[in-house]
């Protein structure tokens, strides 16, 4: 009995400074009632690692394409990363975008001075004249279409108009009418009508 006593205390001792050697990772040792030594090991938390992503496409639940997120680790080494969905954010990748953004907003700006610069020409030009049979007092045959105005236009300016852009009011009798033209998200021209019979 003696021996096995013993022989626990030299286990206990050999294992404590086994442990001790590792960068404390043993935290403290408990003396039990019957001599015997037990060794609490608190266990540490595990550090959250998480990367900086740009998604290459709209992900479903966590973004869409271009935008930039943290994401853990394994959700990117795992599923985005070897389905071509996203990829790491570096200085350069973010120079590159910080570019784009850069033109994209320049070429907007080009557009909605281009459509600012149609609009004025438009609102200058006067009423376009529209032609129409006539029948009883002011009335017309049929009535002016959106693509009426885009043949005036182009036949007017030489200026190609889609006829989806054209908002105009129903015409069915001679007179002088406001037809709206949505240039861009920001710009609309107002062009007026002179409706007359022949």
């Amino acid at each position: 009995m003696a021996a096995s006593s013993s022989t626990a205390a030299t286990l206990s001792w050999s294992s404590s400074s086994f442990f001790q050697s590792f960068g404390n990772t043993v935290n403290e040792s408990v003396k039990l009632p019957d001599k015997r030594s037990v060794l609490l090991v608190l266990a540490q938390r595990k550090a959250k690692k998480t990367r900086k992503i740009i998604l290459k496409e709209d992900v479903a639940e966590l973004g869409k394409k271009g935008q930039l997120l943290d994401v853990k680790a394994g959700f990117y080494r795992n599923y985005l990363h070897p389905m071509g969905k996203a990829q790491i954010v570096t200085p350069l990748l973010l120079k590159e975008m910080k570019m784009e953004e850069e033109r994209i907003e320049a070429e907007k700006k080009r557009v909605k001075e281009e459509a600012q610069q149609l609009a004025l020409i438009f609102e200058t030009v006067g009423a376009f004249k529209v032609k129409r049979k006539g029948g009883k007092g002011k009335q017309i045959f049929g009535s002016v279409t959106a693509q009426d105005v885009v043949d005036i236009i182009k036949a007017q300016l030489q200026r190609d108009v889609d006829k989806k852009i054209v908002d105009l009011p129903e015409i069915r009798e001679t007179g002088e009418y406001i037809a709206q033209l949505k240039l861009h998200p920001e710009v609309t021209a107002r062009i007026r009508l002179n409706v007359f019979a022949n």
